[in-house]
């Protein structure tokens, strides 16, 4: 059997990082993308196959997937789409500025990238396409608006995706994660600070008693954090069950917020969120 490959975004830290060594340690050849030249240059001091891919720009796009299909003569057998940001801050805070940076990385270059991945899949007759959603693709949060709509999205995009190319062996995955262990919230800090005025909101004061502590604060994990490894062990079942489902949930939160999306009324699943 050839040797399996993907091709993985995000992989700086955090769940793309683990999911490159977990799946290198399997078998697959794993071509493991950053953003930055230097995070590709620690990955490949640590062993992996690492270019640049910038989701932000479809020339990195474009040279990446020709990059990996390079190294492989024309075969790529799964995407993992697992780069994406957040920008925390009260949706009425958000100017479009911080939408469209978001989208752009979070959805378009995401699309962009699969759909750049789809003919060579078709082509060699097979192909899995994984895409890192959230349970915040499933309900939306407090002062997460940003990061909830580009979820949303791309759990649309999936889902019509699936049902699209039922006629073709390839398949369309969704992982929903819960609260991991990673840099998200730090990473995030960066661009609350570009592009929310919290300061001049009517939510000053809940910036004050809540974001601002959430984001600068270190409070300990979340009482039902998983590490990366917990979304990597559901990613190799993505990719290597005979018949994949079409979303994969990780962490007890995803589960109880699945169930309760399906059984309670808006109202009642609005206040219950509201409150925690």
């Amino acid at each position: 059997m050839a040797e399996r490959s993907i091709l993985i975004t995000g992989c700086s830290s955090g769940i793309g990082h683990d999911a490159a060594h977990g799946l290198k340690a399997r078998g697959w050849r794993v071509f493991a993308t950053c953003r930055r030249p230097e995070d590709c240059d620690r990955l490949a001091a640590e062993g992996l196959e690492s270019f640049p891919l910038d989701l932000a720009s479809s020339d990195s796009i474009g040279a990446a997937v020709d990059r990996a299909l390079s190294l492989t003569g024309g075969r790529l057998d799964a995407l993992y789409n697992n780069g994406a940001f957040a920008c925390p801050g009260a949706v009425e805070d958000l100017p479009r500025g911080a939408l469209a940076e978001i989208f752009e990385t979070n959805v378009f270059g995401t699309h962009d990238l699969t759909r750049r991945v789809i003919p060579v899949m078709r082509a060699q007759g097979h192909g899995r396409v994984v895409t890192c959603s959230s349970v915040l693709g499933l309900v939306g949060a407090r002062w997460r608006g940003a990061y909830v709509a580009t979820k949303f999205a791309l759990e649309g995009l999936t889902d019509v995706l699936r049902i699209e190319m039922r006629d073709t062996p390839l398949k369309f995955i969704l992982l929903e994660p819960g609260p991991i262990g990673t840099r998200i919230r730090v990473n995030s800090i960066p661009h609350f600070e570009a592009w929310v005025d919290w300061q001049a909101s009517p939510r000053a004061d809940q910036y004050r008693t809540s974001l601002r502590r959430r984001l600068y604060e270190s409070r300990g994990p979340d009482p039902f954090q998983l590490p990366p490894s917990a979304v990597t062990a559901k990613l190799v079942r993505a990719l290597e069950d005979r018949r994949p489902r079409a979303r994969y949930y990780v962490t007890t939160p995803t589960y109880l917020m699945g169930a309760l999306r399906r059984v309670l009324p808006t109202a009642a699943l609005d206040w219950l969120i509201a409150r925690g």
